[in-house]
Parts: C-alpha cells; sequence; structure tokens
C-alpha cells in the first residue's frame, strides 16, 4: 500500500515567489492547498486597499494550479503581536522594524499554528528566500544570501 503524500500548506501573496513555491512543490508530488493571510483590516479607500487584488491573484493562481486555497484574518494577532509593540517602541524614541516581528510572530507561527492544527498540515512553505539548515534535529530559518 502507498503512502498518501505530504500536506503543504503553502502562504500564497498572490505574488510569482509564494505560486513558483507551490507549483515546485506540486511536481515533487506534495499534496498542495493555498493559504492567503489577511493581516490588516483595511478602512481606506481603494487606492491603498491590495488585499482585495493579492487574494484574487492568489486565487487565480491557485485556480491554474488546480489546489484549493483557504484564507484567514490574522488582522488580531498583527495588532496585538505587532503593530502595539512598534507603536510603543515608536513612542520611546526608537524606529522599530515591523517586518521583523512581522515573519516571527504571524508569517510563521500563526501560520504554522493554522496549517497544523486547522489544516492539518505535514509542512508549510512560502516564497521567501532562506536558507535552513538541521540544528539538534531542528529546521532552522537562516538569512537568504541575498539578505
Amino acid at each position: 500500500m502507498s503512502e498518501s503524500p505530504k500536506k503543504v500548506i503553502v502562504g500564497m501573496s498572490g505574488g510569482v515567489d509564494s505560486s513558483v513555491s507551490a507549483w515546485l512543490l506540486q511536481q515533487q508530488g506534495y499534496q498542495v492547498e493555498g493559504l492567503f493571510m489577511k493581516n490588516w483590516e483595511e478602512d481606506d479607500g481603494e487606492e491603498y486597499c491590495t488585499a482585495a487584488a493579492d487574494l484574487a491573484d492568489a486565487q487565480a493562481v491557485c485556480d491554474k494550479l488546480g489546489i484549493e486555497l483557504h484564507t484567514v484574518n490574522f488582522a488580531a494577532e498583527y495588532w496585538d503581536n505587532v503593530f502595539e509593540l512598534f507603536l510603543e517602541e515608536y513612542k520611546a524614541g526608537r524606529t522599530p522594524n515591523p517586518d521583523i516581528l512581522c515573519n516571527k510572530e504571524i508569517k510563521f507561527k500563526a501560520f504554522l499554528e493554522f496549517a497544523a492544527e486547522d489544516l492539518g498540515a505535514d509542512y508549510i512553505a512560502t516564497g521567501h528566500y532562506v536558507r535552513r539548515a538541521d540544528v539538534n534535529g531542528k529546521s532552522r530559518l537562516l538569512r537568504g544570501l541575498d539578505g
């Protein structure tokens, strides 16, 4: 009896990098599904809101690949774990980088937990450029060579 393919949830932005990641994983025989993460509540006019266009792009890619696209709203997690700290640091006269916290708290922590617990993922993937090393039996993400 053959083993069923491992399930990979790919964080889909609608851009080229995540789209190619999904396609490459699909070509390698993984069961691939996409996940679009909304990390901000957008109250502004259309010129500032790209989430709807990004979601449409991600859906078009997933349709082309024949994979399911899930959506999740992490706006509350982003506010609580990234933006409030950004504001506190800024008020204290420091210039924080919210991207670092977003990567740690949302793109990898909240995404990983949701993919594993709610979607039954064996693995997650993104279109980020990173290097990976195995340290003490665990995968560790390292800065990409272009970083």
